[in-house]
């Protein structure tokens, strides 16, 4: 059985239950209680495994309640494994406070790794990872809003938002707005499903074309970043300004390349102080 007065973060799959590692099927059939964003959701994951386990309800409007309750159960020994509706807790769906709230008790909490739509899109997306921004869902409200996307603006690394069906349109096109037309973009729909699309376009054409259809699934837009405001790098020399990017999590690959193109220089002519940049700091 699984140690009690423990946390488990289970990771479940974001559309293909093929996904599921061997470690999460075990561990939620070795848990005594499931704590589950959707207990409805959820029900049907363990259907699936054959499972018969006690559910509670833990989502955004009940976990000021249902987070002690659920601490003072692990702290009798019990095991609880917190899932959301889908992909890794705490990423843009409840469960911080609640793994607060254990540690605060001196509950033991553990991960349990799975499919996350953010790394899944990434990959998809021909952009860079290396470095990235994860921005979740943009507020509703507009003034808020366009604050964000204006702070976003000048940001250098990869942008990863998620966004319902229908916000998809209003989104890309304030997206396109604020970060520019011909800035690059990719459009992921419902990942891993049997209908998984990426369409990788510039954040003009996929404002326009989503306008154009009717958006149904689940969606993550990511965005390449932006390049540096030239004042930043005006007066710099090569490497000060190959350490600009570098300090701000490019790879030394990526920091060649956004030199060369903010300078307009040949990429080789970069590349050849990069090289003495790393005699330099070896």
């Amino acid at each position: 059985m699984a140690e009690g007065a423990t946390l488990y973060l289970v990771g479940t799959p974001i559309g293909n239950l093929e996904d599921l590692t061997l470690r999460a099927i075990r561990i939620l059939g070795e848990v005594d209680v499931i704590a589950a964003e959707d207990t409805r959701r959820t029900r049907q994951l363990t259907n699936h495994l054959g499972l018969d386990k006690p559910l509670v309800s833990y989502h955004e409007h009940n976990k000021m309640t249902a987070g002690p309750k659920l601490v003072e159960q692990m702290l009798g020994g019990a095991s609880v494994a917190l899932c959301s509706d889908a992909g890794m807790p705490v990423v843009s769906d409840p469960g911080a406070e609640l793994v607060a709230l254990a540690v605060q008790a001196g509950v033991s909490v553990q991960v349990i790794p799975g499919p996350c739509a953010v790394s899944s899109a990434l990959a998809l997306s021909g952009m860079t990872g290396d470095a990235y921004l994860f921005a979740g869902f943009l507020p509703r409200e507009n003034t808020p809003r366009r604050q964000l996307l204006e702070n976003l603006k000048d940001e250098v690394r990869t942008l990863v938002f998620y966004e319902a069906p229908h916000r998809l349109a209003q989104t890309l096109r304030d997206l396109a707005d604020a970060l520019g037309e011909e800035r690059a973009a990719a459009v992921c729909n419902d990942l891993t499903k049997f209908y998984e699309k990426v369409t990788r376009e510039t954040l003009g054409q996929a404002a326009n074309r989503a306008a154009q259809e009717e958006p149904k699934g689940e969606f993550v837009i990511v965005v390449q970043g932006g390049q540096p405001v030239r004042a930043a790098f005006e007066g710099l020399s090569v490497r000060e300004h190959l350490l600009l990017y570098l300090r701000s999590g490019s790879s030394k690959k990526e920091a060649v390349k956004r030199v060369a193109a903010d300078r307009g220089v040949p990429k080789n002519e970069i590349y050849r102080q990069s090289i003495e940049l790393d005699e330099e700091e070896s």
